[in-house]
């Protein structure tokens, strides 16, 4: 007989995993969060785990209690006999810092990597990292999603007149790329030079949008400054509509104000961060279904990869 599976959500992607659990085709598990006066917090499972494939699902955006949280779930569940324990993180925190960009500052997204093995996982389920080679700190199997498996039929069927799609800075023109190539249609790229983290100083269009209606994608957007400048840079040149397809909608600061505020006619995110409140402009479309098919697939040791192949999803 097989093992069974049981899945677990974090306290941050409850919203998300209760999803995830009914396309699967079965109820969350039962697991109780203790908290001290103090704010430790201690999680327990109330059913169990011996011998089972245990998926934990939680985002780590901040606070930071949100992984000391999953890390905890972990240990809990390793000590529990589970037979395999998989982080499902559909939104990958501290992923920016990915490598030492200047002196004397820590490779965030190692330690965490670091952290998760130490805890005792198995195998790390993802999305959209923030950098690719993050796979390579870990000495576990990441499965890396792509949101792209749930933009590109989205884009497809707004069957825009004359698409184009952009890239608000050089460093996701492969992805940028990736969507133009399989859609068939122009690839525009915005260069920005920041003066500091959050700050863009400067920004110049590579590419022609006149009469364009023009798609930003992108893999995250916090405070909205330069992804909002490079739309207003679009408009300025012509473009007809401007639109975003972004994966984690970590929206801080006045991030919300920004958006509602810009030139965009539509900002599509994913759930793997919640809202912190409805925005008129933004359309969530859900990665339950998604993470939900490769829970089921790594449990039943068959293959993801058709997740990769932007055929197969239209």
């Amino acid at each position: 007989m097989g093992s069974v599976v049981n899945i677990f959500a974090g306290s941050a992607s409850e919203y998300l995993a209760q999803r995830i659990a009914e396309h699967y085709g079965k109820p969350l598990g039962k697991e109780i969060l203790s908290k001290f006066s103090d704010g430790e917090f201690q999680p327990s499972y109330e059913e169990t785990l011996r011998g089972n494939d245990v998926f934990l699902i939680q985002s780590t955006f901040p606070p930071s209690d949100n992984l000391m949280e999953l890390l905890l779930m972990i240990d809990a569940a390793r000590r529990a006999s589970a037979k395999q324990v998989v982080a499902v993180l559909p939104y990958f925190g501290f992923a920016r810092q990915d490598r030492k960009d200047k002196p004397r500052v820590s490779i965030g997204a190692k330690l965490i990597a670091n952290l998760l093995m130490a805890a005792g996982v198995n195998r790390i389920v993802t999305m959209d990292l923030h950098a690719d080679q993050i796979q390579g700190f870990f000495d576990v199997p990441v499965d890396h999603l792509y949101a792209s498996t749930i933009f590109v039929p989205y884009i497809h069927n707004l069957n825009l007149p004359n698409l184009a799609i952009g890239s608000p800075d050089t460093g996701g023109t492969r992805r940028a790329a990736a969507y133009a190539k399989f859609l068939n249609c122009d690839l525009v790229i915005c260069y920005k030079q920041r003066s500091k983290p959050g700050k863009v100083e400067k920004m110049v269009l590579i590419g022609d949008v006149k009469n364009k209606d023009v798609v930003l994608v992108d893999d995250i957007i916090d405070s909205g400054g330069s992804i909002t400048k490079a739309a207003k840079i679009l408009m300025e040149k012509g473009a007809k509509s401007v639109r975003a397809a972004c994966t984690h909608p970590v929206f801080s600061g006045n991030a919300y104000k920004t958006i509602e505020n810009s030139e965009f006619n539509e900002v599509i995110v994913t759930d793997t961060i919640p809202l912190k409140k409805p925005c008129e402009k933004v359309t969530v479309l859900s990665t339950s279904k998604l993470f939900a098919d490769v829970i089921r697939r790594v449990h039943n040791h068959e293959s993801i990869s058709s997740h990769f192949e932007f055929p197969t999803i239209l």
